[in-house]
């Protein structure tokens, strides 16, 4: 059965009898077992808090000439970071790859890149991730010149870079690249927002993987922990799951919004509500957080706190809500709708307060009764539109907490 109702339940729906139209209101034909194929958009109206105009005089960029040879330098020596971990950092098929060495070859101009300076001088790629993955490849040695995928300097099909002639291999090196360097001076709450605007590629980046590109290792081994957490795997149906065109099972992390999900729990965790009254929106707030990560404003202790109470989060919103965790419930459809933040941070929050134990002999009722919470306008409102409104999320966080008082003795 869907719900996997305990033993204990046909005697708690004598007793609560209005409660069991949850259950009645399930359709005998109710698909489970579909594998959610995207996170739910929810509509984000109104998500910025304040209106900050940012003074040009903060804005502090730089426009750098760079050779492809202090490039490729600047990559192995790891002061140019292409940003590890990131799923997206390097989707080029093969001829893609090779039309782009052939083009540097023929000597076309490159578009420019953007880079973000750091505090010590290290630079991580904004925009041109794929473009000088390619280049570090060919460079490496890893990426040969197929004739299949070039149009005009076929007489070199089969070489690399390192079995070029010396001249051409010395064009190569030497072709001049346009860098705008975004130096430190510059408040991260204006780099996010430049980099949204110039991100020229062709699937530009989502919110999180703008701030995967500004972060550092402690705030992305923090998320990388999360997520890659059998317990979190089990408890979003593992909706982060796709099969390759081989066949293969591997992570999707869906544009890392699962990332994000583990990001928005920790913040509205560890990073007060009042904190966020105060951000000029969710990805400001968001920001503000990683950097507080990677400044080790939350402390050692914090971290594995959030890290424990992921986990826990996650343990009880599978063993309580099942297959309907994080999802919005709707009496009269026959498919579990997909994974909302919203929802997520809602339901997981809440749930993470107690531990599995105390949580059991209640499982039915809380299941029931997070349910019915969408029926509840001011609820179901908060997880499904105009979600960055700070009473919403006032609403969304404290509404489940209260359910679970009631509840949990």
């Amino acid at each position: 059965m869907l719900l996997n109702i305990s033993k204990n339940a046909a005697v708690f729906l004598r007793a609560n009898p209005r409660k069991s139209s949850v259950i009645n209101q399930l359709p005998s034909n109710f698909d489970d077992s579909d594998q959610v194929e995207g996170l739910d958009e929810e509509v984000t109206e109104g998500e910025v808090l304040t209106v900050r105009p940012w003074d040009p005089k903060h804005i502090r960029i730089t426009t750098k000439n760079f050779t492809v040879r202090e490039i490729f330098t600047q990559i192995v020596e790891g002061d140019l970071d292409l940003a590890p971990d990131f799923q997206r950092s390097f989707v080029w098929k093969i001829r893609q790859q090779i039309r782009l060495i052939e083009s540097i070859l023929l000597g076309i101009p490159l578009p420019a890149f953007y880079f973000n300076q750091d505090d010590v001088g290290a630079h991580q790629v904004i925009d041109g991730v794929q473009r000088l993955t390619t280049i570090r490849l060919f460079m490496s040695d890893e990426l040969k010149l197929e004739e299949e995928h070039m149009e005009y300097l076929k007489p070199l099909q089969g070489l690399c870079y390192s079995t070029l002639d010396p001249a051409t291999r010395r064009r190569f090196s030497g072709t001049q690249i346009v860098a705008h360097v975004i130096e430190p001076q510059t408040p991260d709450e204006v780099k996010y927002d430049i980099f949204n605007r110039v991100n020229t590629g062709g699937t530009p980046l989502s919110p999180q993987e703008i701030r995967h590109c500004m972060s550092k290792d402690r705030s992305r081994s923090l998320l990388a922990i999360l997520v890659e957490n059998t317990n979190f795997d089990a408890a979003t149906g593992y909706a982060f799951w796709a099969q390759g065109q081989d066949g293969s099972i591997h992570r999707d992390s869906r544009r890392m919004s699962d990332r994000e999900m583990a990001l928005r729990f920790c913040a509205f965790r560890n990073f007060s509500i009042e904190n966020y009254g105060q951000a000029a929106s969710l990805d400001s707030y968001l920001l503000e957080f990683t950097r507080r990560l990677d400044s080790h404003a939350v402390a050692d202790a914090e971290y594995d706190d959030l890290v424990s109470d992921f986990d826990q989060a996650m343990i009880n919103s599978h063993e309580i809500l099942g297959s309907l965790a994080f999802r919005r419930y709707q009496y009269n459809s026959s498919r579990r709708g997909p994974i909302n933040r919203a929802i997520f941070e809602s339901q997981a929050l809440a749930l993470a307060d107690y531990s599995l134990e105390q949580l059991m002999p209640f499982r039915d009722q809380i299941l029931m009764s997070f349910l019915e919470l969408f029926d509840d306008p001011v609820y179901d409102n908060a997880v499904k539109s105009g979600t960055g409104d700070v009473l919403k999320i006032h609403r969304r966080l404290e509404m489940p907490r209260k359910v679970l008082e009631g509840i949990v003795r």
